[in-house]
């Protein structure tokens, strides 16, 4: 399986957090993993919801849950931000 290391921001921690990501995988099953593991490595901080949203930390557009990590042109280097 391909991945792609990226940098997640978490607003809600004022952290940011290193970790890899499919390069097949749907946004909407990236998101389900990403809010449960950094639910887990905020200490609390950051609950994860059905309403989570992953963004491009830099423009702040919302990723389509639709595509794939691939099609929206993640790669590594990445910034996200997790909200």
């Amino acid at each position: 399986m391909n991945k792609v290391l990226v940098e997640i921001f978490l607003p809600a921690a004022n952290q940011s957090f290193d970790v890899y990501i499919p390069l097949e995988s749907r946004m909407s099953e990236v998101l389900v993993l990403v809010s449960s593991l950094l639910s887990d490595l905020s200490d609390g901080k950051y609950k994860a919801t059905q309403d989570a949203v992953l963004c491009d930390a830099e423009t702040g557009i919302i990723f389509n849950i639709n595509m794939t990590v691939f099609e929206l042109g993640i790669k590594n280097g990445s910034k996200l931000m997790l909200i």
